[in-house]
């Protein structure tokens, strides 16, 4: 056994010390040396900004029938309100209230009793009136005999003939009254002036009722067809006009103006309207002129007083760009911009937008044919950032989450 001093064995643990310093340095070196590479092999990991896929369109021209959207309101074909034509109480009340009745129907009845003694009253004087006529009648016939021989003067005769004619005339007196007397009668039966459904009745039995102030009894509306009424801008009517004359647009098929009605969930009313006529006159107020649509209404689905959106259509373009409702961005400040992809750059442009159509916009200004549209991926898409585009494939029954968000530039 060899034993080393003191002296000598720090000496030996300094060596090996040193020998372990060294295999860990060369070790740093090329651990990092590694990481050099594979940062280099990495941007992303260099620091590079990251290269995100979003989803796109090429827009190309295609025809489109141009929509203007307007707010409108739905009225009866007919509207009438049944009104007290004779004072009375109401004895009873004929109908069910919502109920479908038919003209000529008894909806109320008022107390008859003053009106038919009346009537009585006007028949007896009639009869007076004939008998007296009778009377008078055969005197002046028989004076007409004796003035001949001088019996009578012609004096006599003359007041004969007279009294004749007054009794005829106090006839036809008679019958105007009993005529009134028993149209009186009539207007106690309340009766409805067309075919329709009824509302809520605004009286109750034992009512007193006035034919002075038209006592409002009920009313009946007809909705088998309903107008829709709405107003149009002169500014649109304008825009209209000049695309039609400088041959942006073209005239449909008929000549006329297609309406379809929006419903409150946002589907399309199954049965097509006619535009019947547009005003000639513009409200002052508003600078709107106003506009009449007919929708028929067999199932009774649009009622009076609602509020709907009216499509009207009112040309073709026959080179729109369009883009997916989901590709619009809206800035606070009330601009719209769509995100491009530009050789693989992502440029954020200012458009003008038009008609909405199925789901798709019609873009007037701002685009070019076989522009890239992002439509999906806004999230990560920033104005000058590097995209990857992928083209867009719409999921059947939904859009993209990023379809409302708002452009950040």
């Amino acid at each position: 056994m060899v034993y080393f001093s003191g002296h000598s064995q720090m000496r030996i643990k300094s060596t090996f010390a040193s020998h372990k310093i060294t295999a860990l340095l060369a070790c740093s070196v090329l651990l990092l040396s590694g990481c050099g590479k594979k940062e280099a092999d990495n941007p992303a990991a260099a620091g590079a900004p990251p290269v995100f896929p979003v989803s796109t369109i090429k827009v190309e021209p295609a025809e489109a029938r141009v929509y203007t959207t307007l707010p409108g309101r739905v009225a009866a074909i007919k509207d009438a309100e049944v009104r007290a034509r004779v004072n009375g109480i109401i004895q009873s009340i004929e109908f069910e209230q919502g109920s479908v009745v038919k003209e000529g129907q008894l909806l109320f009845k008022i107390d008859p009793s003053t009106y038919q003694a009346a009537v009585n009253q006007a028949a007896a004087a009639l009869e007076q009136a004939e008998a007296n006529a009778k009377s008078a009648r055969l005197l002046a016939k028989r004076y007409s005999t004796l003035v001949k021989s001088a019996a009578v003067s012609r004096q006599e005769y003359d007041n004969a003939v007279a009294q004749a004619a007054q009794a005829e005339a106090a006839i036809s007196q008679a019958k105007a009254a009993l005529d009134a007397a028993q149209i009186n009668l009539g207007y106690t039966d309340v009766t409805s002036p067309i075919d329709g459904i009824i509302g809520e009745a605004f009286v109750t039995e034992g009512a007193l009722v006035s034919a002075g102030t038209g006592t409002h009894l009920a009313t009946v509306q007809q909705i088998d067809q309903v107008y829709v009424d709405f107003s149009q801008t002169t500014g649109e009517l304008s825009n209209l006009r000049k695309a039609l004359a400088e041959g942006q647009l073209k005239q449909t098929e008929t000549g006329m103006a297609v309406v379809q009605l929006e419903m409150e969930d946002g589907s399309l009313y199954p049965e097509n309207g006619k535009l019947l006529f547009t005003g000639v006159s513009v409200n002052p107020t508003t600078a709107q002129v106003t506009l009449r649509s007919i929708f028929p209404n067999p199932q009774h689905l649009l009622l009076p007083g609602m509020f709907t959106q009216v499509r009207l259509e009112q040309g073709v373009n026959p080179q729109a760009l369009m883009v997916p409702n989901q590709a619009l961005q809206r800035t606070p400040d009330g601009l719209v911009k769509l995100l491009l992809v530009k050789d693989d750059k992502v440029v954020s442009v200012a458009v003008q937008e038009g008609s909405s159509i199925d789901g798709k916009t019609i873009i007037n200004k701002g685009l070019t044919p076989n522009d890239e549209v992002i439509v999906e991926g806004f999230q990560k898409a920033q104005p000058g950032g590097t995209v990857k585009p992928i083209p867009w494939k719409k999921a059947s029954g939904e859009e993209s989450v990023d379809s409302n968000k708002s452009a950040e530039s």
